[in-house]
């Protein structure tokens, strides 16, 4: 008599995600069906890593390591792989702030002057709609508020004066 025998588990994994380059990680959900070398083609937008390069690593929520996942033709559910764990990914030719250093490249920069000129961004937007900084705004109200501005830092001010060591605010 043969006893058949079956595991079910979710189909998808959230896992957080490190690198070298990365060490704070990116919270990501992976089907558990999916290769290793699948995973890797994935992970290459993520890390910025090759994925012929990558080496993973499996930890626990506890940081420890738990195994190396480097069997290309494994499924992600074929490791012991739970919610909340984390692949790390090794890649020697990548090194630990490499994208931080901005002085390492050249910047696009423009000129306010420029920018102003600009009808396709964000500030154009807000000064053809009026909003934000751009919106008109009623010299009446503008008044009333300036005063009520006024009016609270007064009473702050008494308050602080009438304060003395020992009182407690209720």
């Amino acid at each position: 008599m043969t006893e058949q025998f079956s595991v079910v588990t979710q189909s998808v994994v959230s896992v957080n995600v490190t690198s070298p380059a990365n060490a704070f990680g990116n919270e990501r959900r992976f089907k558990k069906d999916l290769l290793i070398c699948d995973l890797k083609g994935k992970l290459e937008m993520i890390v910025g890593s090759v994925a012929a390069n990558m080496k993973l690593e499996l930890y626990d929520k506890e940081n420890k390591l738990i195994c190396k996942m480097d069997n290309e033709e494994a499924m992600l559910g074929s490791y012991p792989i739970e919610d909340g764990m984390r692949i790390h990914v090794i890649d020697p030719t990548i090194k630990l702030g490499e994208f931080d250093d901005l002085s390492k490249g050249p910047k696009y920069e423009l000129a306010d002057e420029d920018y102003v000129k600009k009808t396709d961004t964000v500030r154009a937007f807000k000064e053809k709609n009026k909003l934000g900084r751009f919106k008109e705004v009623d010299p009446e109200e503008q008044k009333r508020k300036e005063e009520e501005k006024a009016q609270k830092e007064q009473a702050d001010k008494d308050k602080v004066e009438s304060m003395k060591i020992g009182d407690r605010l209720v």
